[in-house]
């Protein structure tokens, strides 16, 4: 393996395939070209059809080898599916793998639906469908695998969709009400909700910490869009966001080390992630509209819509860092938005 030095090479892979009837067995090994030691590697035996399964869990152990870090390929994205407009629009449920294969509609785009959010589970999603009149909406969980769904309540004031809480149990959502917003929690399990913010302002768009103990969201509360934590009942509200003129749409990393969100200023929007102090601001991506972030599992890569003027709204990826931006292939005839990231696959 000494050879591969000439090329700058720090890894290198070695795998084999090999068919036995129905099934297939592929293995692989990796290599420090530097020390020609072997540093990981292992085979798997599965079914023909699930080829792109194994490689995505090579492509995890892989990562995970080099980096320390826990991998994100054996994953998938759920995102509405936009094409029409006005009286003619019409928006479907749609998953994909992390890398844009397997892509498939979940729901029939009858109704009006949105923002999908995966649970911790991964085997349910919660969205919001308008109905038949898109007028009413309400509040489901739906099953990725039977698509059979169930509907959580009726919310008229609804004005963001809900997310789960880190063990599933709750789902955190917003409820408007003469004109303004509050935060509210409901047990999936009693129906019960409690609301935890009041006043005459705007809050929305809350998402929970990993531990569950702590929430961040929006809020209109100091005259400008920005960003606030507080504790998981309520209390201790803290503004964190000082770096721009609005920031909206925070996420929690399943890390809990940084809260992505998307920033608006100069005209321009931006991807970006902080400390859950605030500090520590970094922007990732920008664009004529850039927005909706959301996380890896491994808490290290986002996923973002970006739509250019005069274009279709898209998918894309980039690094926490900055870098290796890439676009997510989906339909080109349809706006895709609102993506939301798997756990890994069990």
């Amino acid at each position: 393996h000494a050879d591969w030095r000439v090329l700058n090479t720090q890894a290198l892979v070695v795998g084999k395939v090999s068919e036995h009837g129905n099934q297939v067995r592929m293995e692989f090994q990796l290599y420090d070209v530097l020390t020609q030691q072997r540093i990981g590697g292992f085979a798997l035996v599965g079914d023909q059809k699930d080829w792109r399964r194994v490689a995505h869990k090579f492509a995890d152990a892989i990562y995970k080898a080099i980096t320390g870090e826990e991998g994100y390929f054996d994953t998938r994205i759920v995102y509405v599916a936009e094409s029409g407009s006005g009286r003619f629009l019409k928006t479907r449920l749609a998953i994909i793998d992390q890398d844009g294969a397997n892509h498939r509609y979940i729901s029939d785009g009858r109704t009006l639906v949105m923002t999908p959010r995966f649970s911790p589970n991964m085997h349910q999603i919660t969205f919001m469908d308008y109905g038949p009149t898109r007028k009413t909406p309400r509040v489901y969980v739906m099953d990725t695998n039977s698509l059979q769904k169930r509907q959580l309540g009726h919310f008229p004031g609804m004005s963001f969709a809900p997310r789960f809480s880190p063990h599933g149990e709750n789902v955190i959502m917003s409820l408007s009400q003469q004109g303004n917003s509050s935060i509210y929690t409901m047990n999936l399990k009693t129906g019960i909700a409690q609301r935890l913010t009041t006043g005459p302002v705007i809050d929305t768009s809350a998402s929970y910490s990993p531990k569950g103990d702590q929430i961040v969201f929006n809020s209109d509360r100091g005259g400008t869009q920005q960003l606030y934590t507080m504790n998981a009942d309520g209390t201790n509200i803290q503004r964190i966001s000082f770096g721009g003129e609005r920031y909206a749409t925070p996420v929690w990393s399943p890390r809990g080390d940084l809260i992505a969100f998307t920033k608006m200023e100069g005209g321009q929007f931006y991807i970006g992630v902080m400390r859950p102090d605030g500090t520590g601001e970094r922007l990732v991506a920008q664009g004529y509209l850039v927005e909706e972030p959301t996380w890896a599992p491994n808490g290290r890569v986002l996923i973002f819509t970006r739509q250019e003027r005069k274009s279709k709204s898209q998918l894309y990826m980039v690094d926490i860092t900055g870098y290796n931006e890439q676009r997510i292939l989906t339909p080109n005839s349809e706006n895709a938005l609102s993506p939301a990231w798997s756990p890994l696959i069990p």
